[in-house]
């Protein structure tokens, strides 16, 4: 039987303010932090073929959508709707077909995408498997 797909859906502003040195980034400059985010996760991505989407509250009127087919999907919320429900869409979607993991300190949200079949993990979790990969 073939292995399902492997994806990784991070709530990108919930790992930023999750990780101290991304949260001195985003002081600066809130697109700093987003940029050294979407590097480390290519990098993951590049490294494991684990296919990542990076989800942000936006403040646009739709929901924005941009990458290329081989490079992290990244989506930006339109107003009034927030990343959490980006991300509880794709996983109530997708969690059947896919074996999904959700990075996000919203507790919430984290039972939210476990009752859709998605693995919950914290944004430090994250940094740990983005740490282990790294040094192997």
């Amino acid at each position: 039987m073939p292995q399902r797909a492997c994806y990784l859906i991070v709530d990108g502003h919930s790992v930023i303010f999750g990780w101290p040195e991304l949260r001195k980034l985003h002081e600066r400059r809130s697109s700093l932090a987003r940029e050294a985010l979407l590097k480390r996760l290519r990098d993951y991505q590049d490294w494991t073929g684990v296919r990542v989407v990076l989800v942000f509250d936006g403040k646009g009127r739709k929901i924005d959508a941009s990458s290329d087919p081989a490079d992290v999907q990244v989506f930006y919320s339109r107003t009034g709707q927030t990343a959490d429900a980006i991300i509880e869409r794709l996983a109530s979607k997708y969690a059947k077909r896919f074996e999904l993991m959700v990075a996000t300190s919203d507790s919430m949200e984290g039972e939210t995408v476990e009752a859709c079949g998605a693995e919950w993990i914290s944004p430090e979790a994250l940094r740990g498997i983005l740490s282990s990969v790294r040094r192997n």
